[in-house]
């Protein structure tokens, strides 16, 4: 006869699942508190960066050290409030596991950059007085990069490992407001160890490529991005300044027409060779059709140094819609007959001129003058902290490439976008698209493009797809209505008003092209390595409105990463480049 109780192994498998479901309660409400804690530490340690960035932009120092201070502290509780054992277990339920491990990683990141990197640089930036670093009369004053390179050192370390593990974060797999908030992070950080990278390695290399240790010889290479080359335009002017001491002085300018075609042609790679034949070992303006700077800067050296015998310890190559971004720093100037902002430069120099001074070797002589007085203006009387943020611009757009002739210095420019050389898919994978005008004129000014990315599986492989729309935006009426100058003409095959452009596509170190078509169609194209990467170019010829679409998949080793960069030639309008779902073209 039953008295009632249950068994009692069932009392105990009842007990257990009590015992358990109250656990998890508590366990769930546990999280649910901290979450909620550390989310608002988030969205405060978000907020105060973005008035940091904006105070640091101000020069407001005192602001910028109270915000990183309150960053640090948010950042520190939010990491404590999710590196606990029972949020980190939570990160290996299915499902929900990943939004756990998510957070607790960017409260991670962001707690390692408050306290290891922001802290210490901005407290050497409250000792140093960016205006002694003594832009005046063209000396750059040497001695605080001394100060500042032993935290900007720690800080570049810091941020560099903070981005490969925010890369490493997968933000397709949490939520959608999370996975937003984890690729604005990923941007954020890339960005960040971008620049400080770049700062620190100025740091380094400034001294003695400003000639701490003996004179130094320049030649600057000024690319007109009317008439595209890989890593920016055609040299349209080309100038030596000396270094010493920190001293910085314009000795010599030149133009294209004092380098005339070399018979035998300089030596160059199979791949340039491949792509562009020997004409950039012949020509100078068509060095730069070059896509590695580490191969087209040696080149530039070598043609100066033939013309003029002048030893030369580095190049530097900028663009022209880079002297934009320098006039955000020195205001308007006067150059010949014309004066220039920051909101006509562009227009005049790489298409009004054309018209106003038909003369190509006028149009030299006044390219030559507003490189002269743009170079004075920044070396003398502009604010330090100005320049010194239109040179970041710049850099961050890959319009200016430097090598060195010193084998120490060139190994770090190399690891920096500021070396130009073709890129490593280390922590990230990389896709290119280069643009090279063959029409002879001034086109590209009117020149657009769109190029999307789109990673997948198709027919079970990994794959990456590129695809790149080029466009004449040029006036209907382009072939009467541009000067000859502009249009070529037919000089060079191609009729007035009309592009024709080479268009390079190269994909992920290690695959291959399974797919090439243009506007749908299979078209005989050019193939080269670049290195590890196989590049496919397409000969594009468009009157005035016309559009061609390039499409390329590549399949193998890297394709199919979702991490994955778009390179391409700095254009007068910067391409339109976005991310699409994959729909395979094979």
């Amino acid at each position: 006869m039953s008295d009632g109780r249950l068994p009692v192994r069932r009392r105990w498998l009842r007990w257990t699942i009590g015992v358990i479901v109250t656990l998890l309660v508590l366990a769930i409400g546990w999280v649910t508190i901290r979450g909620i804690g550390a989310v608002n530490d988030l969205q405060q340690v978000a907020t105060s960066s973005s008035k940091l960035k904006a105070a640091i932009g101000d020069g407001d120092l005192d602001k910028a050290a109270s915000l990183s201070k309150s960053i640090a502290h948010h950042a520190g509780s939010a990491h404590d409030l999710t590196s606990d054992p029972i949020w980190v277990a939570f990160g290996y339920v299915p499902w929900i596991g990943p939004n756990f491990t998510a957070v607790s990683d960017v409260a991670e990141i962001a707690d390692d950059i408050a306290a290891d990197a922001l802290i210490p640089v901005l407290d050497v930036a409250g000792e140093l007085d960016l205006a002694s670093l003594g832009l005046s009369g063209g000396v750059v004053d040497l001695a605080p990069f001394t100060l500042i390179e032993p935290p900007l050192a720690e800080a570049s370390t810091t941020l560099s490992s903070a981005e490969d593990r925010a890369l490493e974060i997968d933000a397709d797999a949490t939520l959608p407001p999370l996975a937003e908030a984890v690729r604005e992070m990923q941007a954020t950080v890339t960005q960040a160890a971008t620049v400080v990278g770049s700062l620190h390695g100025a740091a380094v290399l400034l001294p003695t490529m400003l000639g701490a240790e003996g004179p130094r010889n320049y030649v600057i290479a000024m690319q007109n991005n009317a008439e595209l080359r890989s890593s920016g335009g055609i040299i349209g002017a080309i100038a030596l300044i000396h270094a010493e001491n920190g001293r910085i002085s314009l000795v010599q300018q030149a133009s294209t027409l004092d380098f005339p075609a070399l018979d035998t042609a300089l030596p160059l790679s199979e791949s340039t060779i491949a792509l562009f034949e020997d004409r950039p070992g012949r020509y100078l303006q068509n060095i730069t059709n070059i896509p590695d700077f580490t191969e087209a800067g040696p080149a530039i050296a070598s043609r100066w140094q033939l013309r003029y015998g002048t030893p030369i310890d580095g190049v530097i190559a900028v663009d022209a819609v880079m002297t934009k971004h320098l006039l955000d720093a020195t205001g308007p100037l006067p150059f010949g007959p014309f004066t220039v902002d920051k909101n006509n430069v562009v227009s005049l120099l790489l298409s009004e001129i054309y018209a106003a001074v038909p003369d190509p070797a006028a149009q030299d002589q006044i390219f030559a003058q507003a490189a002269g007085a743009m170079f004075g203006a920044a070396l003398s009387g502009t604010d330090p902290q100005d320049l010194v943020a239109a040179l970041a611009t710049s850099a961050d757009e890959d319009r200016i490439r430097i090598w060195s002739a010193h084998e120490d210095e060139q190994r770090m420019l190399a690891s920096t976008s500021l070396g130009g050389a073709l890129p490593s898919d280390d922590t990230e994978t990389h896709v290119g698209v280069l643009f090279n005008d063959t029409t002879g004129g001034k086109m590209d000014y009117y020149a657009g493009a769109t190029i999307t990315t789109s990673v997948g599986t198709c027919e079970g492989e990994p794959t990456t797809q590129v695809r790149v729309t080029w466009t004449n935006d040029a006036p209907a009426d382009a072939a009467t209505s541009l000067p000859p100058y502009v249009t070529a003409d037919g000089l060079y095959g191609v009729p007035a008003g009309s592009t024709r452009t080479l268009v390079t596509v190269y994909g992920p170190e290690g695959a291959t092209p399974s797919h090439i078509d243009r506007d749908g169609e299979d078209q005989t194209v050019q193939t080269a390595l670049l290195g590890a990467r196989s590049a496919v170019q397409h000969e594009v010829l468009l009157a005035p409105g016309e559009s061609s679409t390039i499409t390329v998949e590549y399949q193998g080793t890297g394709a199919g990463e979702r991490l994955t960069v778009v390179d391409h030639t700095p254009m007068t309008s910067t391409p339109d480049i976005s991310r699409e779902q994959l729909r395979c073209a094979s």
